[in-house]
């Protein structure tokens, strides 16, 4: 079809022209300006005039890379460990300046998303929660597994859910260093917020505090991660950091009785 032609006809033929190729080909409108020979703009403006309405430019990136005919920038791409490093790390500062106010912002913004939620959307969201919570408490949390790698990557023989008996209790520790006699607990939210309720806090509660007297009775280092903040790479060096510190202090002179507990 010639432009000459094209730009002459009836404006309802041009309209279904339009319809048909943008609309439901989902061509652009330089493709659509390419098949008749002219230019973009004039394609589009036509359309307009005649009640096309184009696509903003997120829905045509969107249809353009289904399409094949724009490459994603970040296909193929990698960060470095080294920026992927700085990345968190810049993230990370940024929580930390958040005064209250900000926080309370932050906050208000995930309650009104919530609340936007359908009633099915949200029964699902905590069925799944605490599907992962119970995971994590039979299989390790992430930081856990982590900190395993960690510290055998530093050469320490460590045991990992281990079960032991100690005064004919039976219980398992997370990880245990062989080397130094160091055990390691690594506790989520179930640890000191009500995630099951009260009455499940008070038992989980007083159960940590019957192991910590059961490992620290048998002659022991014990050392209690707490995971009160949100989990980030950041924050798992944070904790890999004062483990190192309190290994390393341990390591020059095994503390005396009375001072073999810690908390990160």
């Amino acid at each position: 079809m010639s432009k000459e032609k094209f730009f002459t006809d009836l404006s309802s033929i041009r309209k279904a022209y339009y319809e048909k190729h943008y609309n439901e080909d989902q061509k652009s409108w330089g493709e659509i300006a390419k098949m008749l020979g002219t230019y973009q703009n004039k394609v589009r403006r036509d359309a307009t005039k005649l009640g096309i309405k184009s696509r903003n430019k997120s829905e045509a990136q969107k249809i353009a890379l289904k399409e094949g005919r724009i490459q994603h920038p970040t296909e193929g791409k990698k960060h470095s460990d080294e920026t992927k490093l700085k990345i968190s790390e810049s993230q990370g500062e940024v929580w930390d300046s958040m005064d209250e106010s900000e926080l309370e912002y932050r906050s208000e913004i995930g309650r009104e998303s919530w609340n936007k939620k359908t009633d099915e959307e949200k029964a699902e969201f905590l069925k799944k929660g605490g599907q992962a919570i119970q995971r994590a408490a039979r299989t390790g949390s992430k930081l856990e597994k982590e900190m395993f790698e960690y510290l055998i990557s530093k050469g320490y023989r460590v045991d990992r859910h281990k079960e032991r008996i100690l005064k004919n209790e039976k219980f398992h520790i997370d990880l245990y260093i062989r080397n130094i006699s160091m055990a390691i607990e690594v506790d989520g939210r179930m640890h000191f917020e009500p995630v099951f309720g009260e009455e499940n806090l008070k038992k989980r509660q007083a159960a940590d505090l019957a192991k910590n007297g059961l490992i620290l009775s048998s002659g022991m280092i014990l050392v209690r991660v707490k995971l009160v903040k949100r989990e980030s790479q950041r924050f798992h060096r944070y904790i890999f950091n004062e483990l190192q510190k309190i290994i390393n202090l341990v390591e020059k002179q095994f503390p005396e009785e009375g001072k073999r507990y810690f908390e990160i």
